[in-house]
């Protein structure tokens, strides 16, 4: 595969890949007045975007294993037509009720452009190679949560929180084009798989067997969760304890996800001197010492917002020095199921999230209780690596890099 056409794939899945992010957060801005138009409480809000993550995990359980069976396009263009249907009805829910479910829809839809563009990097290459284009393409995650917020706040410049919903629809519809016109297939019909539900049944079982794909999965989708975390409890932390006016938390928030972006492109660097194994193990264990300096920052105040957000980006860093390499690594060791591993691979990673996220709210929203959450991410992380997992058995793991198909 030439460069340009190495770019040409990154643009795309890049674009496919967004619409995560911006579904997740674009609405935040929003929901005070969501909030006041139906006259509800802010928990309730807050439970739609729990919703969201819920869809998004379930929905990647359901669509891998479909994309291995009939190919990416098919689903891909399904996922987001009904994304696009979801965004249309959630402009005209009548309640809050109604909107929790249409989101979980959306979730449900736009799980299938995580599930696919994993799949067909995964498709296309291996090894330090799979690890690299993936760094690539969380550049785009990394920097899709900062800017859906502030692209949010634009729209509501000029229309009310259902104006948010219009644009998320239009999108969709540019996302199907993209996906119509730039996306080939590129599982073959000779290496799908066939059986129905119960070869999807028996594939999720060898899956699961497996004890160092289910450990590097669970490693991933806890390095995820100390991310969902700071998302969650930033804005409450920094403006609400700190006094931060909505500016300057907006050059916080951004600073540290510049740091985590910087992370997963510097990986690029690294994985041509150290092994992703490596790195991952370093990562974690830089992880969980910025987490435990940060919840003691958090709990004394010593050092003041200084010292919070430098422990803050620091984890935030280690976390993008993680996420690329373990599921890299755990990817590696199914690449003939890559479809149903990497939704098992996403659910997990957003069925956590939609665990971590609330759980700063259940704590109390201050910062002690995000500190807490985002260190036990990086720290459970670090345990199941080393209990679960085991670094000595990641030798080897590594395929030889290389691209491996070109369609």
């Amino acid at each position: 595969m030439s460069r340009g056409q190495r770019l040409r794939l990154v643009v795309v899945l890049g674009s496919l890949i967004a619409v995560g992010p911006l579904t997740i957060d674009m609405y935040l801005p929003a929901l005070p007045a969501i909030v006041a138009d139906f006259a509800t409480t802010s928990a309730a809000v807050q439970l739609t975007l729990t919703g969201t993550l819920a869809g998004l995990a379930a929905g990647q359980l359901l669509i891998g294993p479909l994309s291995d069976a009939v190919g990416r396009r098919r689903p891909l263009i399904a996922g987001l037509l009904l994304h696009v249907v979801a965004s249309v009805l959630c402009v005209v829910a009548p309640n809050i009720a109604v909107l929790g479910v249409l989101r979980v829809v959306q979730g449900l839809g736009v799980a299938a452009t995580a599930v696919v563009a994993m799949a067909v990097v995964r498709d296309l290459f291996s090894g330090s190679a799979f690890a690299t284009m993936l760094s690539r393409l969380l550049l785009v995650m990394g920097a899709a949560p900062v800017l859906a917020p502030t692209l949010g706040g634009g729209v509501l410049r000029w229309t009310d929180w259902r104006g948010v919903f219009v644009t998320l629809a239009v999108f969709g519809v540019l996302l199907i084009a993209v996906a119509a016109f730039g996306l080939p297939e590129t599982l073959p019909a000779a290496r799908r798989r066939r059986g129905g539900v119960l070869a999807t049944l028996s594939l999720y079982r060898t899956l699961l067997r497996d004890r160092i794909f289910v450990g590097l999965v669970v490693v991933a989708g806890l390095a995820m969760a100390a991310l969902f975390a700071y998302v969650a409890g930033s804005s409450f932390v920094l403006q609400d304890g700190y006094g931060l006016d909505e500016q300057q938390f907006g050059l916080a928030f951004g600073a540290g996800a510049v740091g985590l972006i910087a992370a997963t492109q510097y990986n690029v660097r690294l994985l041509r001197r150290y092994s992703s194994q490596r790195i991952l193990v370093v990562a974690l264990v830089a992880g969980t010492l910025a987490g435990l300096a940060l919840v003691v920052f958090a709990a004394t105040g010593f050092g003041g917002l200084p010292a919070l957000l430098g422990s803050l980006w620091a984890v935030l860093a280690a976390a993008g020095l993680a996420m690329p390499n373990a599921p890299a690594l755990a990817l590696s060791r199914h690449g003939e199921a890559a479809g149903t591993a990497s939704a098992l691979l996403g659910a997990v990673q957003f069925g956590v999230g939609a665990v971590a996220a609330p759980l700063v709210g259940m704590l109390g929203t201050g910062a002690l209780a995000m500190a807490l959450v985002v260190a036990g991410g990086m720290v459970a992380a670090l345990a199941v690596l080393l209990v679960v997992v085991r670094p000595a058995r990641l030798a080897g793991l590594e395929p030889v890099p290389a691209a491996v198909v070109a369609h």
